[in-house]
């Protein structure tokens, strides 16, 4: 029998965990929050053109949309399931609003705590030395590539701080939207321009983010 691998465990473990907090009788006691829904056809934002996207095309389960969440954590808090390519907004009463994301793919992903320490809408990307190394022709970004629709780093980031430190880890925009819900990035967190356009919006300066 082969061997299963260490994504499909991971992906196995994840699931697992995730039912065991779904025992009858931990049902929220109150009714889940209401929430406005997203316009995901091709509009402008801050001067710069958000491309339309087709829900039809991304697994429902990806869709941004309020679950029942058991945790400890306080409402505010980010949670970021690797394994399953889930970022959950913890909300008030046993519910967490839920986007579908794209992680790190194998030798880029990570878990810990971590802040939100700043906040930016089309922001400028600068790949970091060892990406040109392993990507010459980013060599023309050394500086920084200004933000704009094809900017790996779309419409809004967040960056992340990690014991004291940037290591260069963000949750972002992409124009990449077909990415979501793969391990594709280097070790950031994509979501879909008008879903990170809605977390921004929601999430001040200080989020704590645990990555699981």
């Amino acid at each position: 029998m082969r061997m299963m691998d260490r994504r499909g465990f991971l992906a196995m473990s994840a699931s697992a965990l995730a039912l065991g907090g779904c025992v009858p009788g931990l049902a929220p006691a109150a009714p889940p929050p209401e929430i406005a829904p997203l316009d995901y056809t091709a509009r402008r934002d801050g001067g710069h053109p958000l491309r339309a996207i087709d829900l039809g095309e991304i697994p429902d389960f990806l869709h941004r949309q309020i679950v029942p969440y058991q945790t400890e954590e306080a409402p505010g808090t980010i949670i970021i399931e690797n394994a399953n390519r889930l970022l959950y907004l913890i909300v008030e009463d046993g519910y967490a609003l839920r986007y579908g994301i794209s992680v790190g793919r194998e030798g880029f992903d990570w878990t810990g705590a971590a802040h939100v320490y700043r906040k930016a809408r089309w922001p400028t990307w600068t790949p970091p030395p060892e990406m040109i190394e392993r990507e010459p022709h980013l060599e023309r970004w050394k500086d920084g590539q200004p933000g704009g629709p094809d900017n790996p780093l779309g419409a809004r980031a967040l960056y992340l701080m990690s014991n004291g430190r940037d290591e260069g880890y963000r949750i972002h925009g992409t124009p990449e939207w077909r990415s979501i819900g793969r391990f594709a990035s280097s070790g950031c967190f994509r979501m879909l321009q008008q879903d990170v356009i809605d977390l921004y919006a929601r999430v001040p300066v200080g989020t704590r983010v645990l990555v699981i």
